[in-house]
């Protein structure tokens, strides 16, 4: 999403897991193997660590908080990656407590930004050495001047992997939550009941989707169906890009699927996430991280 212009414990888990298939390998009282072979019959380390000691967001204007304390300006002390507001709890706050998260969590989001520009983010998050790294970018990738403006989904493809490579050089152990793109038509369809939003809409916002809010006529329904149907196809970028990491992990479409309420959207410009909207997807990110399985 985009400025108007410019422009929303496993590890003791795998000990219990452990113990269980040595249990059934070895069966009732027979001794287990020794030696070479049980050093090769030894459980791998688990990939993923539901405590990370550090955190760095990069994404768009959702993390950054935008709209959601004042018009038209960031808000990151309510970032759902990264916040401090207790009215947040954000994941940073979740995963490594208030007074940690404010030394070794780094918000590198930026409003406006589009997976293009997730490579030179990554980047910066790199140089922290941040043992858990967020994403949540494309809502700008799909909110353009025209549908024809908007990022292919080849490109889409390109860059993530770009950005992902980006990290692994540097950091190869970094594990990656990759938040879906919201379901902009969805947005569309609750905020096109306050007249407020839609005037603030027209300076600019996710013009693809949301100009002529209540044109409800088949050019429009066209244009608005072939927004939604890029934002499916990005997700499902992610989520396949994603699942080639070992330590990457995708919501599942739960951020896609998340049905924001009036009460969870910004009451400035009724498309970004509110501060009850920002807790909400808090919420969703700290039950992915947190998982036994991704």
């Amino acid at each position: 999403m985009r400025k108007p212009g410019a422009l929303l414990a496993s590890v003791a888990a795998a000990a219990v897991l452990g113990g269980a298939v040595g249990c059934d390998a070895v069966g009732g009282n027979s001794a287990g193997p020794t030696g070479a072979k049980a050093h090769r019959e030894k459980p791998a380390a688990p990939a993923w660590d539901a405590s990370p000691a550090s955190i760095a967001a990069v994404g768009d204007s959702i993390t950054r908080g935008f709209d959601a304390c004042t018009v038209l300006s960031d808000c990151p002390e309510v970032s759902w990656a990264t916040g401090s507001s207790t009215k947040v709890d954000s994941l940073a706050v979740r995963l490594l407590g208030k007074a940690r998260a404010a030394e070794a969590s780094w918000n590198y989001a930026v409003t406006g930004a589009r997976m293009a520009d997730l490579p030179a983010q990554m980047a910066q998050a790199v140089a922290k050495k941040p043992q858990l790294v967020t994403v949540m970018v494309g809502a700008n990738d799909a909110c353009r001047s025209s549908t024809s403006a908007m990022t292919s989904v080849a490109e889409f493809r390109t860059d993530f992997e770009d950005a992902l490579g980006t990290l692994r050089e540097k950091l190869p152990k970094a594990q990656v939550y990759v938040a879906s793109v919201p379901n902009l038509k969805r947005l569309w369809s609750q905020g096109r009941t306050n007249p407020l939003g839609k005037q603030v809409w027209k300076l600019g916002i996710c013009p693809s989707m949301l100009a002529d809010a209540d044109a409800l006529d088949s050019a429009a329904t066209l244009r608005r169906d072939t927004v939604q149907k890029r934002v499916e196809a990005y997700n499902d970028v992610l989520k396949e890009v994603c699942g080639k990491d070992r330590r990457c992990r995708f919501d599942g479409g739960a951020v896609y699927e998340y049905r924001f309420g009036t009460d969870q959207l910004s009451h400035w410009d009724w498309f970004h996430p509110s501060v009850n909207g920002q807790a909400r997807l808090a919420e969703i990110a700290y039950r992915a991280v947190t998982a036994k399985e991704s």
